[in-house]
């Protein structure tokens, strides 16, 4: 399959992978495990440096479902476009999972950190940082389940 079929069908996943750790995350904020997610401390960053004016708090959630969706479906076309071969349900869903868990690494200690989103996770006191790995797996998980399916003949 060609570099662009993968990294739409990736998008796909992506979507699809977002929506599902959106309902995860509602879980965890109902039981008190999520205070804030990154989509929130982007935009929050954001307005701090001046980016985003004085907006309203429905314009500000509508900023961050877009920044979360934003997210998930550009991490999803670039793990479509890195999947050469389709193998088994339980593969899909490991090779997704360590996606993922990846794209936490990528965010979480590269690029959120140096922006100053929040501060580097291994700096961190507290076992919630791990939550956002959890989160980032399930998303790929839930994204290699969803690419094995758009992949099939």
């Amino acid at each position: 399959m060609k570099l662009t079929g993968r990294a739409l069908r990736g998008a796909v996943g992506g979507a699809v992978g977002t929506l599902a750790l959106t309902g995860l995350r509602k879980v965890m904020d109902r039981v008190g495990l999520v205070e804030t997610t990154a989509p929130e401390q982007v935009v929050k960053r954001a307005e701090e440096v001046g980016l985003i004016g004085d907006i309203g708090p429905f314009t500000r959630r509508l900023l961050i479902l877009a920044a979360h969706f934003a997210y998930g479906v550009s991490a999803g076309a670039a793990f479509g476009a890195l999947r050469r071969e389709c193998a088994g349900r339980d593969a899909e869903a490991a090779v997704g999972a360590a996606l993922g868990i990846l794209s936490w690494g990528a965010g979480w200690s590269g690029w959120l950190w140096i922006l100053g989103v929040h501060g580097a996770p291994w700096q961190q006191r507290t076992p919630r940082v791990l939550l956002p790995v959890l989160d980032h797996a399930f998303f790929g998980a839930v994204w290699g389940l969803v690419y094995r399916v758009l992949r099939r003949p």
